[in-house]
């Protein structure tokens, strides 16, 4: 539906912020206004030795970047919250982007030469991340309950891609519910080398962990054999960028004695040698508290397996996949998969009565971060069982893609970097009828508007 309305080639361009011409001009100062955004949107990457390329702490840090930081904050590559605002679901537990407002700030600073204005307007430092910090932490959410580690694997500087898969075992006496969970590289300079990681659950006697209630392609009771992605049952996928799976209340993932972790690492060379590996930290829901349901992490496929994927050299390209929900289903986040060429991706249901809704689109997707939007309770999509997951994808293989290795290369599927893959991470949540039809009338009556000034007044 969107992608009627929107080229891939004009999803590409994206205009900066235009001042009315009746706008009084107003002085913009880092030291007074720029400071604080930094600091609540960029400063917990953008610090003294962390993963950003530069600290963005004091104005002597900032000010050379300035013209650089204008350009990525108004193509809106910058902070990496690359999700449309203008189609889908608008609401998210983990938003990180700039308003506009305060994209148009930024813009305004270094259109007037990036001046420093009075020390003293500066807000209050934060404390600075000193070590390889869990996002889950620094959003206010504690300390993981447990934390399980894999093997590490040293990467020489120039090597093909790895795929290192570890076994570890889960410490567990009791059966635990996961309310949220995260997986980060090992160290600061294992993020450099590590693509992805993938947490399977090796299951001793769980079989409700693994999900049989996706339909893809011909295969209506489970999911195909050669299905790469959903083969086994997952605990959580990390990719670069990367934050943590929050479930919605009452949901979350069982974890039993005896099970292990199988790891699923993706490492690439980057030039220098680096030893690391991957950590999952788990945070339980307290015992008393366990929810009633069960979340599944499903990557939907935006690639028909029938057709594959072939992009030939120096053009563009696009694939879509279908799904179907055999249950009662709400989608619990969006996370669009892809590698290098992939450049923008539409999740739609197709609704059993043939209407359309556009769940979610991301239209300048960036392969270094794979940003997990984590929609708001009363704002994730609830979808009759019969639903149809369309995912359609995009991908640049053209020189005005930066990420391109090679634009005169033919790229088809595969698992290696300079491969391509299409698929979008949802953990869904499936209801039976009963409690399908609640769900739609609590949300119904959130959503009813007042009637009377009585209504109004309370």
């Amino acid at each position: 539906m969107f992608a009627r309305l929107v080229s891939l080639g004009v999803v590409l361009g994206m205009a900066a912020p235009v001042l009315a011409a009746d706008t009084p001009a107003k002085p913009v100062t880092f030291s007074k206004d720029v400071a604080p955004i930094f600091q609540a949107k960029c400063q917990q990457c953008h610090q003294p030795n962390s993963i950003a390329p530069m600290s963005l702490i004091t104005y002597q840090d900032a000010r050379p970047w300035a013209r650089s930081i204008k350009e990525r904050v108004a193509s809106h590559q910058m902070p990496p919250w690359h999700i449309d605002k203008t189609v889908g679901v608008q609401k998210f537990k983990n938003d990180m982007s700039l308003s506009d407002d305060q994209i148009d700030t930024i813009v305004r600073w270094v259109d007037g030469g990036a001046p420093q204005g009075d020390p003293k307007d500066m807000p209050p430092p934060k404390p600075l991340v000193t070590d390889n910090e869990w996002q889950g932490v620094r959003d206010g959410f504690g300390p993981p309950d447990l934390v399980i580690k894999s093997a590490d694997y040293t990467m020489p500087a120039q090597h093909q891609d790895v795929w290192w898969r570890p076994m570890s075992d889960i410490p567990l006496t009791e059966p635990r519910w996961v309310r949220m969970v995260e997986i980060r590289p090992s160290n600061l300079k294992a993020r450099k080398i590590i693509h992805h990681s993938i947490a399977y659950l090796v299951l001793n006697n769980d079989p409700e962990a693994v999900n049989t209630l996706i339909a893809s392609g011909p295969n209506r009771g489970r999911f195909d054999d050669d299905d790469l992605v959903n083969r086994r049952p997952q605990l959580m996928e990390w990719a670069i960028g990367k934050g943590y799976d929050l479930y919605r209340p009452g949901t979350g993932k069982l974890m039993v004695p005896g099970e292990k972790i199988a790891w699923d690492q993706h490492i690439h060379a980057v030039g220098e040698e680096i030893t690391g590996g991957s950590e999952v930290g788990v945070w339980f829901y307290k015992k008393g508290e366990e929810p009633k349901k069960r979340s599944y992490l499903v990557g939907f496929t935006g690639i028909d397996r029938s057709k594959m994927l072939d992009i030939p050299p120096n053009s563009m390209a696009m694939t879509e996949g279908f799904s179907v929900l055999k249950e009662n289903a709400i989608i619990e986040n969006f996370q669009p998969h892809f590698h290098l060429r992939g450049k923008a991706m539409q999740v739609e249901a197709i609704l059993p009565d043939g209407s359309r809704q556009t769940i979610s689109y991301v239209g300048n997707f960036n392969f270094n971060w794979m940003t997990n939007y984590i929609y708001d309770d009363d704002a994730a999509p609830l979808l009759p069982k019969g639903t149809v997951i369309h995912v359609s994808a995009w991908y640049d293989n053209t020189r005005a893609n930066k990420n391109n290795p090679d634009p005169d290369q033919w790229v088809g599927y595969g698992d290696r970097t300079v491969d391509e893959m299409a698929h979008a991470w949802m953990n869904v949540v499936f209801f039976n009828d009963d409690e399908y039809k609640a769900l739609q009338a609590e949300r119904k009556a959130k959503t009813a508007k007042p009637t009377n000034d009585n209504e109004k007044q309370q």
